[in-house]
């Protein structure tokens, strides 16, 4: 068994549109079960091949080796993720860019931090602020309120209160930290 290296290749004899490369989820090209199956029997493969061949995939996949000390185990699985991404289209390209905000977040602080509550597309946020309730729409590329799209929620929040808030915080995405909590309880 080989793995596709180029999903173009593989595409070409199941006769669906090669998407474009690094592009994320393209719901539109989706497998048949007929693709999923032959995929299914891929994975099944790769506990036939020696370790070797399973370092040699990873090598094709990725364009470099292993991580020093991979299990074989690991090797497998790995390997059998990338089959089923591929089979599936990959990752929405609105997860590829909240892992890229996350990473970037865990590199500035230097440590584990929380990444807060994420709402899906589709969510309706509502605030109470002055005896107005304010209504905002989760959209795939952002925010819509009062009808404009905006992609930050901080925008929104400042526009509703005319200062600067940590958008997130205003609507309620943030947990509180527990000194904010022990605050709270003795006001």
């Amino acid at each position: 068994m080989t793995l596709p290296i180029d999903d173009a290749s593989a595409r070409q004899h199941s006769g669906e549109p090669s998407p474009v490369p690094g592009r994320g989820d393209n719901r539109t090209s989706r497998r048949s079960g007929a693709d999923l199956t032959e995929v299914d029997c891929q994975i099944g493969e790769l506990c036939d091949r020696s370790t070797s061949e399973l370092r040699l995939a990873w090598r094709q996949l990725h364009r470099t080796g292993p991580p020093q000390g991979l299990s074989r185990d690991l090797l497998i699985r790995a390997l059998a993720h990338q089959l089923q991404e591929r089979a599936s289209g990959g990752v929405s390209q609105g997860l590829r860019r909240r892992l890229q905000t996350l990473a970037g977040e865990f590199d500035k602080r230097s440590g584990s931090f929380d990444p807060g509550i994420v709402p899906k597309i589709g969510t309706t946020l509502v605030r109470q602020w002055r005896g107005h309730a304010h209504t905002v729409l989760v959209r795939e590329h952002g925010f819509e309120y009062e009808g404009q799209h905006y992609r930050s929620l901080s925008v929104i929040a400042e526009r509703i209160t005319g200062a600067h808030w940590s958008g997130p915080r205003f609507f309620g995405l943030i947990k509180r930290t527990g000194a904010s909590l022990v605050a709270a309880a003795g006001q």
